[in-house]
Protein backbone atom coordinates (compact mmCIF):
# COMPACT_ATOMS: atom_id res chain seq x y z
CA UNK A 1 0.00 0.00 0.00
CA UNK A 2 1.26 3.24 -0.61
CA UNK A 3 0.05 7.10 0.15
CA UNK A 4 -0.43 9.69 -1.98
CA UNK A 5 3.08 10.19 -2.03
CA UNK A 6 3.84 7.07 -3.46
CA UNK A 7 6.30 6.45 -0.32
CA UNK A 8 5.80 2.83 1.09
CA UNK A 9 3.37 2.32 3.94
CA UNK A 10 5.23 0.33 6.82
CA UNK A 11 3.16 -3.17 7.44
CA UNK A 12 0.40 -3.00 10.25
CA UNK A 13 1.31 -3.52 13.82
CA UNK A 14 0.59 -6.87 14.86
CA UNK A 15 -1.61 -6.80 18.17
CA UNK A 16 -0.21 -6.50 21.81
CA UNK A 17 0.45 -9.59 22.97
CA UNK A 18 1.69 -10.51 26.80
CA UNK A 19 3.69 -13.43 27.20
CA UNK A 20 2.14 -15.83 29.69
CA UNK A 21 4.79 -19.12 29.82
CA UNK A 22 5.01 -21.01 27.09
CA UNK A 23 1.87 -19.77 25.07
CA UNK A 24 1.30 -16.13 23.87
CA UNK A 25 -2.39 -14.72 24.76
CA UNK A 26 -3.89 -11.45 22.80
CA UNK A 27 -4.38 -7.63 24.71
CA UNK A 28 -6.80 -5.83 23.84
CA UNK A 29 -5.85 -2.21 24.42
CA UNK A 30 -8.33 -0.05 26.72
CA UNK A 31 -11.28 1.64 24.85
CA UNK A 32 -11.24 5.08 25.38
CA UNK A 33 -14.23 7.35 25.57
CA UNK A 34 -14.64 10.17 22.93
CA UNK A 35 -14.48 13.50 24.64
CA UNK A 36 -17.63 14.75 22.61
CA UNK A 37 -20.21 11.87 21.77
CA UNK A 38 -23.35 13.84 22.33
CA UNK A 39 -27.04 11.76 21.30
CA UNK A 40 -28.54 13.36 18.63
CA UNK A 41 -31.69 14.70 20.32
CA UNK A 42 -29.53 16.94 22.19
CA UNK A 43 -27.62 18.21 19.56
CA UNK A 44 -31.45 19.24 18.00
CA UNK A 45 -32.02 20.96 21.66
CA UNK A 46 -28.71 22.74 21.90
CA UNK A 47 -29.20 24.01 18.02
CA UNK A 48 -32.89 25.57 18.70
CA UNK A 49 -31.31 27.17 22.04
CA UNK A 50 -28.70 28.92 20.06
CA UNK A 51 -31.11 29.82 16.84
CA UNK A 52 -33.91 31.09 18.88
CA UNK A 53 -31.31 33.56 21.01
CA UNK A 54 -29.37 34.37 17.59
CA UNK A 55 -32.92 35.54 15.77
CA UNK A 56 -33.88 37.48 18.70
CA UNK A 57 -30.19 39.18 18.94
CA UNK A 58 -29.38 39.73 15.51
CA UNK A 59 -32.41 39.60 13.50
CA UNK A 60 -35.75 41.15 14.98
CA UNK A 61 -36.34 44.98 15.98
CA UNK A 62 -36.55 45.82 19.74
CA UNK A 63 -40.28 46.38 19.69
CA UNK A 64 -40.81 42.63 18.19
CA UNK A 65 -38.26 41.61 20.50
CA UNK A 66 -40.29 42.95 23.57
CA UNK A 67 -43.43 41.09 22.79
CA UNK A 68 -41.37 38.04 22.16
CA UNK A 69 -40.66 38.55 25.84
CA UNK A 70 -44.38 39.38 26.88
CA UNK A 71 -46.09 36.70 25.14
CA UNK A 72 -43.10 34.10 26.18
CA UNK A 73 -41.47 34.84 29.11
CA UNK A 74 -42.84 33.77 32.26
CA UNK A 75 -44.10 36.63 34.47
CA UNK A 76 -45.33 35.66 38.01
CA UNK A 77 -48.05 39.22 37.73
CA UNK A 78 -49.72 37.35 35.15
CA UNK A 79 -51.48 34.97 37.66
CA UNK A 80 -52.70 37.81 40.23
CA UNK A 81 -55.27 38.73 37.03
CA UNK A 82 -58.21 36.96 36.33
CA UNK A 83 -57.18 34.43 33.48
CA UNK A 84 -59.73 35.20 31.21
CA UNK A 85 -59.08 39.06 31.09
CA UNK A 86 -55.64 38.10 29.14
CA UNK A 87 -54.32 36.46 26.52
CA UNK A 88 -53.47 32.69 26.58
CA UNK A 89 -49.47 33.70 27.43
CA UNK A 90 -49.94 32.54 30.78
CA UNK A 91 -51.25 28.54 29.62
CA UNK A 92 -47.62 28.29 27.44
CA UNK A 93 -45.34 30.33 29.29
CA UNK A 94 -44.33 28.19 32.06
CA UNK A 95 -42.95 26.03 29.41
CA UNK A 96 -41.91 28.44 26.39
CA UNK A 97 -39.57 31.00 28.85
CA UNK A 98 -36.96 27.73 29.17
CA UNK A 99 -36.14 28.35 25.33
CA UNK A 100 -35.13 31.77 26.04
CA UNK A 101 -32.44 33.46 27.20
CA UNK A 102 -30.98 36.64 28.66
CA UNK A 103 -27.78 36.91 26.71
CA UNK A 104 -24.65 34.61 25.23
CA UNK A 105 -22.97 33.83 28.43
CA UNK A 106 -27.03 32.56 29.58
CA UNK A 107 -27.16 30.16 26.59
CA UNK A 108 -23.20 29.10 26.74
CA UNK A 109 -23.80 28.36 30.64
CA UNK A 110 -26.94 26.33 30.26
CA UNK A 111 -25.70 24.39 27.23
CA UNK A 112 -22.82 23.12 28.85
CA UNK A 113 -24.57 22.15 32.00
CA UNK A 114 -27.14 20.49 29.78
CA UNK A 115 -24.10 18.82 27.46
CA UNK A 116 -22.90 17.41 31.18
CA UNK A 117 -25.81 15.65 32.63
CA UNK A 118 -28.92 16.09 29.55
CA UNK A 119 -26.44 12.94 27.69
CA UNK A 120 -26.83 10.27 30.11
CA UNK A 121 -30.69 11.48 30.69
CA UNK A 122 -31.61 11.42 27.04
CA UNK A 123 -29.77 8.16 25.80
CA UNK A 124 -31.60 6.42 28.97
CA UNK A 125 -34.85 7.86 27.98
CA UNK A 126 -34.95 8.82 24.72
CA UNK A 127 -36.07 12.04 23.00
CA UNK A 128 -39.66 11.77 23.34
CA UNK A 129 -39.96 10.81 26.94
CA UNK A 130 -37.65 13.73 27.13
CA UNK A 131 -39.59 16.12 25.94
CA UNK A 132 -42.23 15.68 27.94
CA UNK A 133 -39.75 15.75 31.04
CA UNK A 134 -38.63 18.84 29.78
CA UNK A 135 -42.43 20.42 29.57
CA UNK A 136 -43.11 19.35 33.28
CA UNK A 137 -39.53 20.20 34.97
CA UNK A 138 -39.93 23.57 33.04
CA UNK A 139 -43.69 24.07 34.65
CA UNK A 140 -42.53 22.94 37.97
CA UNK A 141 -39.37 25.01 38.23
CA UNK A 142 -41.48 28.17 37.82
CA UNK A 143 -43.57 26.86 39.92
CA UNK A 144 -41.74 27.03 42.83
CA UNK A 145 -40.41 30.48 41.95
CA UNK A 146 -43.92 31.80 41.66
CA UNK A 147 -44.87 30.77 45.00
CA UNK A 148 -41.66 33.09 46.85
CA UNK A 149 -42.19 35.93 44.04
CA UNK A 150 -46.44 36.02 43.51
CA UNK A 151 -47.55 38.64 41.44
CA UNK A 152 -44.20 40.10 40.89
CA UNK A 153 -43.71 41.77 37.59
CA UNK A 154 -40.43 40.39 36.84
CA UNK A 155 -39.44 38.26 33.86
CA UNK A 156 -38.23 34.72 33.98
CA UNK A 157 -35.97 33.47 30.84
CA UNK A 158 -34.00 30.67 30.68
CA UNK A 159 -33.10 26.66 30.73
CA UNK A 160 -31.89 26.62 33.90
CA UNK A 161 -34.88 24.67 35.61
CA UNK A 162 -34.89 22.40 33.15
CA UNK A 163 -31.18 21.68 33.47
CA UNK A 164 -31.54 21.37 37.47
CA UNK A 165 -34.17 18.84 36.42
CA UNK A 166 -31.84 16.59 34.10
CA UNK A 167 -29.30 17.21 37.30
CA UNK A 168 -31.96 15.85 39.75
CA UNK A 169 -32.68 12.84 37.17
CA UNK A 170 -28.69 11.88 36.74
CA UNK A 171 -28.61 11.87 40.17
CA UNK A 172 -30.64 8.64 40.38
CA UNK A 173 -28.21 6.34 38.13
CA UNK A 174 -25.20 7.99 37.18
CA UNK A 175 -22.98 7.28 39.64
CA UNK A 176 -21.21 3.86 39.78
CA UNK A 177 -20.75 2.18 42.93
CA UNK A 178 -17.64 4.07 43.13
CA UNK A 179 -18.51 7.23 43.11
CA UNK A 180 -17.63 7.39 39.29
CA UNK A 181 -19.45 8.66 36.32
CA UNK A 182 -18.96 7.03 33.05
CA UNK A 183 -19.70 9.69 29.85
CA UNK A 184 -20.69 6.80 27.81
CA UNK A 185 -22.39 4.02 29.94
CA UNK A 186 -23.60 5.93 32.70
CA UNK A 187 -27.37 5.46 31.23
CA UNK A 188 -27.10 2.16 31.82
CA UNK A 189 -26.47 1.68 35.87
CA UNK A 190 -29.41 0.73 37.91
CA UNK A 191 -31.78 3.64 38.92
CA UNK A 192 -31.73 4.03 42.56
CA UNK A 193 -34.57 3.91 44.80
CA UNK A 194 -34.87 7.50 46.35
CA UNK A 195 -34.00 6.07 49.38
CA UNK A 196 -30.79 4.30 48.25
CA UNK A 197 -30.19 8.07 46.25
CA UNK A 198 -30.30 9.72 49.75
CA UNK A 199 -27.59 6.81 51.59
CA UNK A 200 -25.36 7.26 49.02
CA UNK A 201 -22.08 9.82 49.59
CA UNK A 202 -21.62 10.37 46.27
CA UNK A 203 -24.93 11.25 45.44
CA UNK A 204 -25.17 13.53 48.76
CA UNK A 205 -22.24 15.25 47.82
CA UNK A 206 -22.72 16.35 44.64
CA UNK A 207 -26.81 17.34 45.74
CA UNK A 208 -25.24 18.95 49.03
CA UNK A 209 -22.88 20.84 46.79
CA UNK A 210 -25.15 21.88 44.21
CA UNK A 211 -27.90 22.98 46.97
CA UNK A 212 -25.04 25.30 48.65
CA UNK A 213 -24.42 27.10 45.28
CA UNK A 214 -28.11 28.04 45.28
CA UNK A 215 -28.28 29.17 48.58
CA UNK A 216 -25.27 31.55 48.55
CA UNK A 217 -27.01 32.49 44.83
CA UNK A 218 -30.41 33.28 46.68
CA UNK A 219 -28.26 35.12 49.65
CA UNK A 220 -26.25 37.23 47.07
CA UNK A 221 -22.87 35.95 47.43
CA UNK A 222 -22.44 34.01 44.31
CA UNK A 223 -23.83 34.82 40.67
CA UNK A 224 -23.45 32.71 37.34
CA UNK A 225 -25.04 32.34 33.80
CA UNK A 226 -24.91 36.25 32.75
CA UNK A 227 -26.45 39.44 33.82
CA UNK A 228 -29.67 40.02 36.06
CA UNK A 229 -30.92 38.22 38.78
CA UNK A 230 -30.38 34.40 39.03
CA UNK A 231 -33.82 32.40 39.68
CA UNK A 232 -32.67 30.16 42.29
CA UNK A 233 -36.11 28.92 43.36
CA UNK A 234 -36.84 27.59 40.08
CA UNK A 235 -33.61 25.64 40.17
CA UNK A 236 -34.39 23.76 43.26
CA UNK A 237 -37.94 23.21 41.87
CA UNK A 238 -36.76 21.69 38.44
CA UNK A 239 -34.04 19.51 40.88
CA UNK A 240 -36.59 18.51 43.40
CA UNK A 241 -38.95 17.51 40.03
CA UNK A 242 -36.29 15.69 38.29
CA UNK A 243 -34.90 13.79 41.39
CA UNK A 244 -38.41 12.47 42.82
CA UNK A 245 -40.25 11.72 40.18
CA UNK A 246 -37.60 10.26 37.31
CA UNK A 247 -38.81 7.12 38.03
CA UNK A 248 -42.30 8.02 35.95
CA UNK A 249 -40.17 8.56 32.65
CA UNK A 250 -37.42 5.70 33.03
CA UNK A 251 -38.42 2.66 31.06
CA UNK A 252 -35.62 0.99 32.97
CA UNK A 253 -36.19 -1.02 35.37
Amino acid sequence: MTDQKGDALPPEAPPLVSSVGPAEVAVTPPVREPAFNLPGGLVVILFVLVAIHALRTYILPVALDEEVIFNFAFLPARYDHPLAEQSLAWLWSPVTYSLLHGSWEHVVFNGFWMVAFGAPVVRRIGLPRLALFWCLSAAAAVALHVAFHWGEMTVVVGASGVVAGLMGAAARFVFSPSGRISRQFAHLNRRLSIGEALSNRSVLMFSGIWFLINVLIGLGLFAVGGEGAVAWEAHIGGFLFGFLLFGFFDPRK
